[in-house]
């Protein structure tokens, strides 16, 4: 049986050394790290995402405010509160939750967030500085990932890491963040997509193989090297009459079968999706930081 890559207990103790840098960043300067986040319409998943956010800035004593907006709201007055944001002292950090209605053009909206406050990373100068090597903030998700391989002693340099999905917000970032020249990096990352041909051949080649799929169970485990790493990302809400929500969370890997195959693999809750919060605070309280010193 795989060993359980906890993200549970890795966050934690992350978020502990976040909250002591706020209470050093209070006491020296007088500054308090703050996170904006925009939510619009009633996505439930979207929803459950802000309020563990809060939940998460609460603790750390950071100040978090979330701007609910209706589904009808126009592209102008999204624009507007984004141009408030930026020249709002109070927050260092923006989150623009997505998905945003179809009447709203969503780049245009990420590109109104000042990329000293993308704390999401996923600002085109960002990652434009992300595949240089320089960028001030690392995308939450990739950047969780990396934290669960290094903490567990899974070092991707010079190993060859597959990843199945190419999002923006995690495959291609992800895909930049450990080809990097640089500690904790050094990966050969082959990227796989709808149009991947003979696409279990090259999963069994991976040492590490990331599923970000969106489409739970599409990673079995004939698909799986026996020894390798598993990273799953996926987060599918499966109805299931048995639990009081109606329903329950499953992630993009078929769990119980690749378990057996593989070394150690991220389990779903509690593997990669605390982390993704996590890596927000961090990069939120970087931004703080940068707003201070500089960088």
């Amino acid at each position: 049986m795989a060993k359980l890559l906890d993200g549970a207990s890795l966050s934690k103790k992350l978020r502990d050394q976040v909250a002591a840098g706020v209470l050093e960043m209070q006491s020296k300067h007088n500054v308090t790290p703050g996170l904006a986040a925009v939510l619009v319409g009633d996505d439930p998943a979207s929803a459950i995402y802000v309020r563990n956010k809060r939940r998460a800035c609460d603790e750390a004593g950071m100040v978090s405010e979330t701007f609910n907006l209706p589904a009808s709201s126009s592209q102008e007055e999204l624009l507007a509160l984004m141009d408030n944001f930026n020249g709002d002292a109070r927050y260092h950090g923006i989150l623009m939750q997505l998905p945003l209605p179809d009447h709203i053009d969503e780049d245009r909206v990420l590109m109104a967030v000042s990329p000293q406050k993308d704390v999401d990373c996923i600002h085109p100068t960002n990652l434009g500085r992300l595949a240089q090597g320089n960028s001030p903030f690392v995308p939450a998700t990739p950047g969780g990932i990396q934290q669960i391989l290094l903490h567990n002693n899974y070092d991707p340099s010079g190993k060859h890491v597959v990843i199945c999905g190419r999002s923006n917000i995690v495959g291609k970032p992800l895909a930049i963040l450990l080809m990097q020249k640089k500690a904790g990096a050094n990966a050969t990352v082959t990227m796989c997509h709808t149009a991947t041909r003979n696409l279990p051949d090259l999963t069994r080649q991976a040492d590490i193989l990331v599923a970000a799929t969106g489409r739970p169970g599409s990673i079995t485990a004939d698909m799986v090297k026996e020894g390798s790493v598993v990273i799953d990302v996926g987060i599918n809400r499966l109805p299931d009459d048995t639990r009081k929500s109606g329903y329950r969370l499953v992630g993009d890997v078929d769990f119980e079968p690749v378990s057996e195959v593989a070394e150690a693999i991220t389990p779903v809750p509690g593997g990669v999706g605390p982390m993704t919060i996590t890596m927000l605070l961090v990069n939120t309280l970087t931004a703080a930081r940068i707003s201070i010193h500089g960088e």
